[in-house]
């Protein structure tokens, strides 16, 4: 089973200036381009190394979607400045309604049977779990979020071997006959699971607190976000070289989808210190979390670059990359392309048409600035609810 990712379900307001917009929108068409990587492409060579897809995109592009997703919650909550009372009620509301509604959504896509573990009720659980936080500044929310990255895998590892083994393969509609178990493989035990992720979440609400309309801003979280990575992966090197053979690293390098061992002679506590894609460890949290900053902070950091260089260059990028303005409607497509019915060939060389497909329509989709089909379909209770004519895309 491999993982995927889906899409933040939070919308920008009218205040932010294109040139950040677009810079949001870079990174989460990157994260889309990425995810269909891990799906599509052999995750080995015919050598049996790991392929360059899968080093750069595996357990990273689902990060960044995950980090993305809190600063759109940051951007619809009072960006710089959380909001407060009244206004905060209805922003929780109308992201709950958002949530309840990608929620749904997987449920029907995990009927698909695409070999994929689809990830939107994942998240909608993520974004649940991330309404206590709207009312926080991006000071405490980063130190939370550093916090939890440490924590929440121990603890995580301390109650994981009390719940059910983990039996589902994607949350589907008929799984609701057993909530108790459903929603312990969302919060705990699944292949994306909820109550760790919250790191990424918590990261995200911190970068959207910030002033992204800054280059020193966008530069720090390019510079810092690369340290953080950098750092957790060496860190991680250190201790796992005298703790695993050289086949176990590279087995793990593989991929270990929401857990590592945590029942058997083979359990320890050693587990924690790898960096792993989807191993949801300390380090794997940190190295992913700061890899979604840094690529964050770069694509801002282009669409500025490109928009001093012509005054139609940034409306260029947007177009270029306006899959990333509605990656739900996106993931979506992806999805229903990877099922025997619509893309019976399910090749390597398949990938290039996925990557046309996707940057296509959303190419069209942009220049016409028009939202995606689902995006404006999961929107339309929550505008009410916060009483606008409409969202503007991030």
């Amino acid at each position: 089973m491999r993982p995927c990712v889906g899409t933040s379900v939070a919308a920008g307001s009218a205040s932010s200036s294109r040139a950040r917009l677009v810079g949001l929108d870079v990174a989460r068409c990157l994260a889309l381009l990425g995810m269909m990587a891990t799906h599509v492409l052999a995750a080995r060579t015919p050598d049996g190394d790991l392929a360059t897809s899968h080093v750069i995109a595996s357990g990273r592009a689902s990060a960044l979607f995950a980090v993305l997703a809190g600063v759109a919650m940051a951007l619809v909550s009072g960006r710089r400045t959380p909001v407060r009372g009244g206004e905060r009620v209805r922003a929780s509301l109308a992201l709950l309604v958002r949530a309840v509604a990608v929620a749904a959504l997987g449920l029907v896509l995990g009927v698909l049977g695409t070999g994929i573990a689809v990830i939107l009720t994942y998240y909608a659980v993520l974004f649940v779990l991330g309404l206590p936080f709207l009312g926080l500044t991006w000071k405490p929310l980063l130190a939370l979020a550093v916090g939890w990255a440490v924590v929440a895998p121990v603890v995580s590892r301390l109650v994981v071997p009390e719940l059910p083994a983990r039996q589902f393969e994607s949350p589907r509609p008929d799984q609701l006959g057993d909530p108790g178990r459903l929603l312990s493989e969302l919060l705990l035990t699944g292949y994306y699971p909820a109550v760790p992720w919250l790191t990424y979440l918590l990261l995200g609400l911190a970068i959207g607190r910030l002033d992204l309309q800054s280059r020193r801003v966008a530069a720090g979280l390019a510079a810092g976000g690369a340290v953080v990575a950098v750092a957790a992966t060496l860190v991680s090197d250190a201790l796992t070289s005298s703790r695993f053979t050289a086949a176990e690293l590279d087995a793990m390098a593989g991929g270990m989808y929401g857990q590592t061992p945590v029942e058997g002679p083979d359990s320890g506590w050693r587990w924690l210190t790898v960096v792993a894609p989807h191993s949801t460890t300390p380090f794997d949290l940190l190295q992913t979390a700061g890899s979604a900053a840094a690529v964050i902070g770069l694509c801002l950091l282009l669409v500025a670059w490109v928009s001093d260089l012509s005054r139609h260059g940034e409306r260029a990028v947007q177009v270029l990359f306006g899959a990333g303005t509605m990656t739900l409607t996106l993931y979506t497509v992806h999805l229903l392309m990877k099922t025997e019915q619509v893309w019976p060939d399910d090749v390597p060389s398949s990938y290039v048409w996925h990557v046309v497909v996707v940057l296509w329509v959303g190419s069209v989709y942009a220049a016409l600035q028009r939202q995606g089909p689902l995006e404006w379909a999961v929107g339309v209770v929550p505008r009410r609810i916060r009483g606008r004519a409409g969202s503007v895309r991030r």
